[in-house]
């Protein structure tokens, strides 16, 4: 019983400061926003949303689940003694990373050769920057994704949301300083200049502490075992970036670069809120697959129970924090931000809703039932781009609002019951701790 709780508050502990960090971070990521916007204006402000979406959804998909499958095997190996598996897994998956990133860039790099005159000057030259952003963006996400294997989540997640966005916004004020002008493509190279500074940093602190744990040794490799498990993890990722992003870029399509502008600063508060569901999956995913791997039912149970409560809470918390002070953090932006408010209210309910079913994706990805999940979490993406394509033409911002909280629910709730069928145990945050 003490193992028992030692290990739940230990997740706690760890959840708690990555979600101090993270909101620390997205304060700095919201400063950055409400700078560019304040220096680019509105136009060229939603061309640079568009696109860093973009940025980040190809950055991330061209490690095809890596990020999350490093969580999933270290841990594992590590907890049955099979070091130089682990040693295999992190020499292939960096390699993995940069060739990924770099033929995600060329792909794109060729889109822009074949098609950059129907893309428009405007967006095609935000795009090129972006090419080489993309490899670094790869490259990053999956030293993240080491340093939270081994549970060092503070060099997981700091370099990436402190140093990195308190970087983005010192190198654009000192370009403007400079002469240069604000627009798109500016802010797109003050990023990867962060970026490429940041990832140097994190790189070195996280080589220094992998060799003080994993010392020098043989390496094994097993190619096929890592990508029939990875593979579906690659899809949940991707689904998963297209749930996050689909409303804007869907928008996008149906609106001007002022709308997506004034839409996507809403989601950078959105962010507040759904960072407690990151702080939560990065403490405890690594932890449900060593719990998995020893076979401690009663402590997976314990940790998934206590995880959907307290993040359902703290949730609400900011949920409700964001929401009374958003007329005034939106009209920071500048004129006509404001109108995003009833846009935030409807996203914040559906981020909360969402959050209550529990950690049911973490569950399913980490315990070995990745397939389930890839194949809900594709099916909540069809979903959501076909309401988004049907309420975004006549409603506009709050078309895709509505479409993107139902989704949001519709997701948490089919992997919750999907969960609860596999693992044994709800995950929910109204499930009663006396059931066994």
């Amino acid at each position: 019983m003490t193992a028992l709780v030692d290990h739940v508050s230990t997740a706690r502990r760890s959840a708690a400061n990555v979600l101090a960090i993270r909101v620390a971070g997205a304060g700095l990521a919201y400063a950055t926003q409400v700078l560019f916007a304040r220096l680019m204006g509105k136009a060229d402000y939603g061309v640079f949303a568009t696109v860093w979406v973009w940025t980040a959804i190809l950055g991330h998909s061209s490690l095809w689940g890596m990020s999350q499958a490093v969580c999933r095997f270290v841990p594992e190996h590590q907890a049955r003694g099979e070091i130089p598996l682990v040693r295999g897994f992190l020499a292939g998956g960096l390699a993995f990373a940069l060739a990924g990133g770099l033929a995600t860039a060329a792909a794109l790099g060729a889109v822009l050769l074949l098609w950059g005159e129907a893309i428009g000057a405007a967006h095609a030259g935000p795009l090129a920057v972006a090419l080489v952003i993309i490899p670094f963006f790869a490259l990053q996400d999956f030293v993240e994704g080491v340093a939270r294997s081994f549970g060092w989540t503070t060099l997981a997640i700091a370099p990436l949301y402190l140093l990195r966005q308190g970087l983005i916004a010192a190198t654009m004020v000192g370009a403007v300083i400079g002469g240069v002008q604000a627009d798109a493509a500016t802010a797109l190279l003050c990023t990867l200049a962060a970026i490429v500074m940041s990832l140097g940093v994190q790189g070195a602190l996280l080589l220094r502490a992998v060799r003080a744990v994993i010392p020098r040794g043989p390496r094994r490799f097993d190619g096929r075992l890592w990508a029939r498990r990875s593979l579906p993890m690659a899809l949940v990722d991707l689904t998963l970036l297209g749930l996050n992003f689909a409303d804007v870029l869907i928008l996008g399509l149906f609106a001007p670069p002022e709308a997506v502008a004034v839409y996507f600063a809403a989601t950078r508060l959105l962010q507040f809120a759904v960072f407690v569901q990151y702080a939560a999956s990065a403490a405890t995913a690594q932890r449900f697959a060593c719990a998995g791997a020893r076979g401690e039912q009663a402590a997976l149970r314990a940790l998934a129970i206590s995880t959907a409560r307290l993040s359902t809470l703290a949730t609400m918390g900011v949920a409700g924090s964001i929401l009374v002070a958003s007329p005034w953090l939106l009209s920071l932006f500048g004129p006509g931000f404001e109108a995003s408010v009833p846009v935030l209210a409807i996203l914040l309910a559906g981020v909360v809703v969402q959050t209550a079913f529990g950690p049911a994706e973490s569950l399913l990805t980490m315990l070995g039932h990745e397939r389930a999940c890839a194949g809900l979490v594709a099916a909540a993406l069809l979903a959501a781009v076909i309401l988004n394509l049907m309420l975004a033409p006549a409603f506009g911002m709050v078309g895709v609002a509505v479409a993107s909280a139902l989704s949001m629910a519709g997701r948490g709730a089919a992997l919750a019951i999907a969960a609860q069928q596999r693992c044994g145990f709800p995950t929910h945050a109204l499930v009663r701790t006396a059931r066994s």
